[in-house]
């Protein structure tokens, strides 16, 4: 009897102990953007008219695609963890799976549309963005600087859910080891909140 008390203590001190590291984790993200947002506002402060002149260049019909695809993708992400709490793995798996495709759509969306700027000859230290106004070239480069980051994040959280999806199909996760698929899902939404602060500042300030 006190050898598995001491199991579930031991159990669930290991289980704080990885929630409270994907916070640390999450908390050091923070940092990274927020400086991001930081030397937005910064610039935009100083360039305000031409930052409004080239946010008017974007699609902003793809940006509010791509913000309805990732609020969608933390739903089936918020899914998928409460099926497993419940022992349902096959719906869980397809919740992950749904998350993951929601993920690919997304980042195919965001490939259309740099492609779209770059075949303008818009993109870092182009002859056509150099030969535009500094706000402007400041207004680009952040977009595929910050846009880029974001981009990479999600399509790591895509290869995360993966692997969750993975030990999930496998059994190794389950009502009672969850907690992996519980950080993912932290990440997930820590990566849709990003868009969220993203679109409004480079698509809707026009």
């Amino acid at each position: 009897m006190e050898k598995t008390e001491t199991v579930h203590a031991v159990h669930a001190r290991d289980i704080e102990g990885a929630k409270m590291g994907m916070w640390v984790f999450l908390f050091t993200e923070m940092l990274l953007f927020g400086g991001l947002f930081l030397l937005y506002s910064v610039y935009r402060s100083k360039y305000t008219a031409d930052f409004h002149r080239s946010a008017a260049e974007l699609d902003i019909v793809l940006g509010t695609m791509n913000t309805v695809i990732l609020l969608t993708s933390s739903l089936t992400m918020v899914l998928s963890i409460s099926a497993l709490r419940k022992g349902h793995r096959g719906l869980s798996s397809l919740f992950q799976g749904m998350t993951i495709l929601l993920a690919i759509i997304f980042l195919v969306n965001k490939y259309f549309e740099w492609s779209a700027h770059i075949h303008q000859g818009i993109y870092p230290d182009s002859p056509v963005l150099l030969a535009m106004k500094r706000g402007d070239i400041i207004f680009f480069s952040l977009y595929f600087v910050m846009t880029g980051i974001h981009g990479l994040h999600v399509l790591i959280g895509a290869g995360v859910i993966a692997g969750t999806l993975v030990f999930t199909t496998q059994g190794k996760l389950g009502p009672d080891n969850f907690v992996m698929l519980e950080n993912t899902g932290l990440y997930w939404h820590f990566v849709d909140i990003i868009w969220i602060y993203l679109f409004p500042l480079f698509y809707l300030i026009v």
